[in-house]
């Protein structure tokens, strides 16, 4: 063999601008075998016959093709073959499109809420209208006296789910109707997740009508939660509404945003009717 006619795998792997870690996985894989290895050094040389091949290894690398379909396809080389290798990979290009848009839309809608919170009104009593609501109600008596107490019925939201869909600001507790006409406000009766549209969630789900809220937004967390239950079921029963369901309570700035407690805000919503 005429070692002038080979090229060493540095000089191969600078020419087609790839690593030398990426021509020994290709070897691995038998996408592409050197023409010489040396028995003592055990240094990589390659011909240029393997030009060909490897170009159309990078080639197909940068339409994303997975290296294990290239490998099938350099194995079986055909026409057929390779318009079916594409249009696969046409396939999943479009698919992956398609994820991506998804990841857009949950981006822009926690990327609106962390601007809604930012710019919160404070120790407002509002009226507001909630629009259609999914979400998953977990019934369960809780006390919550530190962000801690939530790890474990957050854990309950998801831990049956393959994706992850709880995060901040979808988050929040409740408490019943009849409990807050009894002015019981240091337990909450459940926890929920709010789910966006985009969410891919296989647990079972209940939705919400469009709905009138009495709200209050404040700065600190669930533990400053009880006075403020006060202030709006006086507000409430002074402008002669009623009460139509549970509460939705959640924190829209917390720990998962910052360590500052003075930037924490949450959020109450009641719902109510009359008036």
């Amino acid at each position: 063999m005429n070692r002038a006619e080979l090229f060493p795998i540095g000089d191969v792997a600078r020419l087609f601008h790839i690593s030398v870690s990426s021509l020994r996985h290709y070897e691995k894989l038998g996408l592409l075998q050197p023409e010489y290895i040396d028995p003592d050094t055990g240094y990589r040389y390659y011909s240029i016959r393997q030009f060909e091949p490897l170009n159309t290894i990078r080639y197909l690398r940068t339409l994303d093709m997975p290296l294990l379909s290239i490998v099938d396809f350099l194995k079986n080389r055909d026409v057929e073959r390779m318009e079916e290798k594409l249009r696969q990979q046409k396939e999943a290009v479009i698919a992956k499109e398609r994820e991506l848009k998804r990841t857009e839309r949950k981006i822009d809608k926690r990327l609106k809420q962390l601007k809604d919170a930012k710019n919160s009104v404070l120790e407002e009593v509002r009226l507001i209208r909630t629009e259609v609501c999914r979400m998953m109600w977990v019934k369960e008596s809780l006390k919550i006296q530190s962000f801690m107490d939530m790890e474990e019925p957050v854990h309950k939201l998801h831990r049956s789910e393959s994706e992850s869909v709880v995060f901040l600001g979808k988050v929040g507790l409740g408490i019943l109707k009849e409990h807050l006409l009894e002015g019981e406000f240091g337990q909450y009766d459940g926890i929920f997740l709010v789910l966006d549209e985009e969410d891919f969630f296989e647990g079972e789900t209940i939705t919400l009508p469009e709905t009138r809220c009495v709200s209050l937004r404040f700065r600190g967390g669930h533990e400053a939660a009880p006075a403020r239950y006060k202030q709006l079921m006086e507000y409430i029963r002074a402008h002669g509404m009623e009460v139509s369901g549970f509460s939705r309570e959640i924190t829209l700035i917390d720990y998962g945003f910052t360590n500052d407690t003075e930037k924490f805000v949450t959020e109450i919503s009641i719902p109510i009717e009359g008036a």
